[in-house]
């Protein structure tokens, strides 16, 4: 049961999870829970949805990543999570790509992805990337004094290896600022560019 569809991704990632067919989730207002529904059946998910109004009474626990490795981990699930993801690591930081213009640097080149930062109480984060088209997911954990990253991607995008391509490229193009870039907008299209509009910056995925 999920209350609060919102846009339809944790149902989404819900019905991957679990089956369509074992998952029901909520949503008060009209408009979005009709929005959501046609988003999840894009992806060929087909949970019960319903609109309405839901009351509880229950204590609720607070869903956190933990690894057995950690002295005195809660096991919240009874398998990994993320479900079904290439795990890897990285040596890009996600504080690499977290400021406004690394973060605006990596966005023109790697469209429709939206990152959350989930933090936790002993400093700990993780870092995730969906797209708009609740196709893909990607997550990577941060922790201090690491110098590598774990990193666990799923869907048909990769998306943490767009990040990273799109942040290297910026770094080889001497971390450009806000003031060299540029856009043209024509009728029917519009394209970034760096320094001149016969550079245009590479879109992945």
């Amino acid at each position: 049961m999920e209350v609060g569809t919102g846009t339809g991704w944790n149902a989404a990632l819900l019905s991957h999870r679990l089956g369509s067919d074992n998952v029901v989730t909520v949503e008060v207002d009209k408009t979005s829970a009709g929005d959501a529904q046609c988003r999840l059946s894009r992806a060929e998910y087909y949970p019960t949805s319903a609109h309405g109004r839901f009351v509880g009474s229950s204590a609720f626990m607070r869903r956190r990543r933990q690894r057995a490795s950690r002295p005195n981990s809660l096991e919240y699930l009874s398998g990994p999570w993320p479900a079904d993801g290439t795990e890897s690591t990285t040596g890009v930081s996600p504080d690499d790509v977290g400021s406004w213009l690394a973060m605006f640097a990596v966005g023109v080149q790697v469209p429709g992805v939206f990152p959350l930062v989930e933090r936790y109480a002993d400093g700990t984060y993780t870092l995730w990337l969906h797209d708009t088209a609740i196709t893909s997911w990607a997550t990577v954990d941060w922790e201090p004094g690491r110098h590598d990253y774990e990193v666990v991607q799923s869907g048909p995008r990769s998306l943490w290896d767009e990040v990273e391509e799109a942040w290297h490229w910026w770094c080889r193009h001497d971390r450009p600022g806000f003031d060299r870039f540029g856009l043209t907008v024509t009728p029917g299209s519009h394209t970034v560019w760096l320094d001149s509009p016969e550079n245009p910056i590479p879109l992945r995925g």
